[in-house]
């Protein structure tokens, strides 16, 4: 993880377009607001009533709060796998519902760690100048409606994973003899 931070900074700088990192430039925020005496208490204090107010209303706060400090594009792609995990779940039938460690989870957790270890291999090639050969973006620009066209083609695709997963099956098990079952 440090290797990764520090080929970060050095290839694109740290809290720049390319490498925004909100959170760790909110802790720098907070930590350079009590070292140098000017944090807005009056702002942390109003977050923290609204914080209380939310967790007596039975919201979890955690979401609410990254959903105020990360920008849109990773709030809306974070809200749209909250919404296919309910519909997952919800078709399911508590069928994993004790099982912490279920297909999803793992999936997802294979997809931050390969975000990781690319993040890691483009760190790298920009220092070592290797970036600009291997840079497609000039000859090939899909821009924003190719973005969007590649986004809906990955979640019908995942859609499709889940239709022929969960429903498929149950239409196998319900056309079972019950003696085969």
């Amino acid at each position: 993880m440090c290797i990764s931070g520090i080929e970060n900074i050095r290839a694109w700088g740290f809290g720049t377009t390319e490498l925004a990192a909100p959170q760790a430039t909110l802790m720098k925020t907070i930590v350079e607001g009590v070292m140098q005496g000017n944090l807005p208490w009056a702002l942390v204090f109003i977050g923290v009533f609204i914080a209380l107010v939310i967790e007596i209303l039975g919201i979890s706060v955690l979401p609410v709060a990254i959903g105020l400090y990360l920008p849109l594009e990773l709030s809306a792609t974070i809200m749209i796998g909250g919404l296919i995990r309910h519909f997952v779940d919800k078709k399911s039938k508590d069928k994993d519902k004790d099982n912490e460690a279920s297909g999803g989870i793992l999936f997802c957790s294979g997809l931050i760690a390969g975000e990781g270890l690319v993040g890691i291999l483009l760190a790298i090639f920009a220092v070592v100048g290797l970036a600009d050969p291997i840079d497609l973006s000039g000859s090939i620009s899909l821009g924003t409606i190719g973005s969007i066209v590649l986004m809906v083609i990955m979640v019908l695709l995942i859609l499709k994973h889940i239709v022929m997963k969960f429903f498929i099956i149950d239409i196998l098990t319900d056309c079972t003899p019950k003696s085969a079952r």
